[in-house]
């Protein structure tokens, strides 16, 4: 009979097993669990994530009762306390290459020709609270804190980096390579000058909202041809310089777009992008709430809400678990055509993880074989028939 693997086995295969052993070994990531390799431990998260378990007990119960799964998958049998040590001490930079990896591949096979390079930069608390006592306060919530660079074009995060709620915003941002004739659209809490330097300096556009106490001075009125948007409208369009004294002024061209919402609230757009419409701009601003979506989707949908492990390493390798899978469904949803809703795909895998289909016919009925009348009748029987 010929072998049909699984729907996790099928999500699985984008994963080079040569390159993820490597950043195994740059890391010596096997060093503690010789019998439960590193390889074991994606496997375990990634199905916690997908099937939606949320205790320990709950993913060693449900993946040991597939046994017959689990050589196709490379891996076997979970315990418990194996699970559980491997959390506190296996290093996430193998996860966080594992997800570098898994970017630049749906980097290349989602990227469309011709589309604009833009990239949305944000960041999510994720809370812990008194779950996790060592956890840093922000003044706000003791946890952690995902930082994401995100493709809204193709649907796909490029970079993930995760640290201390303390953490301000700009000190991770200003660690994205620049990429020439790329848009970066962030929000206030990215206010670095230097950083919109390198932006300037490296060929590339950024659009952003500047704090309230940056003082700006019109030095030239544009004039605007198109002022109405999805949902707002352009008031002002001007080319700026800062008012501030001294040297901290930025030697590069700015532009100030005021617009109004149609709820009629008003905002500010700061950008170095002297070529795009006042309304173009505005759009790819308004397009940054992706991103938000992004986030919600992952907490509600991957549930890194409730965690596995209540130490730093757990809860790192849980986030980068988290992100893995949701390349994993992006990637497979593209090379096989699924046109249904993100979500509603996640809850079909999540819901078939060991069904033994093809993950373009997930959505379908499995295929019934039905026993053939014979056409030839025995003489001594009855045929009988309704007409």
């Amino acid at each position: 009979m010929r072998f049909s693997d699984s729907i996790f086995g099928r999500l699985l295969e984008p994963i080079n097993r040569r390159q993820f052993q490597a950043a195994v070994d740059r890391v010596d990531g096997d060093a503690y669990a010789k019998s439960f390799k590193s390889w074991d431990h994606l496997v375990a998260l990634l199905y916690a994530q997908l099937s939606g378990q949320d205790s320990l007990r709950a993913v060693v119960t449900g993946f040991n009762a597939n046994p017959q799964h689990h050589y196709h998958l490379g891996t076997g049998k979970l315990s418990r306390s194996t699970l559980s040590d491997a959390n506190a001490r296996r290093p996430a930079g193998i996860f966080a290459e594992t997800f570098a990896m898994l970017s630049a591949m749906a980097d290349r096979q989602l990227r469309r020709e011709g589309t604009e390079l833009v990239r949305l930069i944000d960041a999510s608390p994720i809370p812990l609270n008194k779950m996790c006592n060592w956890a840093a306060w922000n003044g706000h919530i003791r946890g952690m804190k995902l930082h994401v660079v995100y493709d809204p074009n193709e649907d796909v995060p490029t970079c993930v980096e995760v640290t201390a709620a303390n953490v301000n915003d700009i000190e991770i941002g200003r660690q994205v390579p620049i990429r020439k004739d790329t848009t970066y659209v962030f929000d206030k809490g990215y206010c670095r000058f230097d950083w919109w330097q390198k932006i300037h300096d490296g060929e590339a556009f950024f659009v952003t909202r500047p704090k309230t106490n940056i003082r700006l001075r019109a030095v030239k009125h544009r004039t605007i041809r198109k002022r109405k948007g999805d949902g707002f409208e352009i008031i002002a369009d001007d080319e700026v310089k800062l008012a501030s004294k001294g040297d901290s002024r930025l030697p590069i061209p700015l532009r100030r777009i005021r617009i109004r919402r149609e709820n009629g609230g008003k905002i500010t757009l700061l950008t170095n992008d002297l070529a795009r419409t006042a309304v173009e701009i505005a759009t790819l601003y308004k397009g940054r709430w992706q991103v938000e979506l992004l986030f919600r989707w992952i907490k509600q949908h991957l549930d890194i809400r409730k965690f596995l492990g209540t130490n730093d390493n757990a809860v790192r390798l849980q986030v980068f678990a988290a992100m893995i899978a949701y390349l994993l469904l992006r990637i497979a949803a593209k090379a096989n055509r699924i046109a249904m809703l993100p979500i509603r795909f996640a809850e079909l895998v999540s819901q078939l993880l060991f069904s033994r289909r093809t993950i373009a016919a997930i959505d379908k009925p499995p295929p019934i074989n039905p026993s053939k009348r014979s056409s030839i009748s025995h003489p001594d029987q009855i045929d009988l028939r309704y007409d």
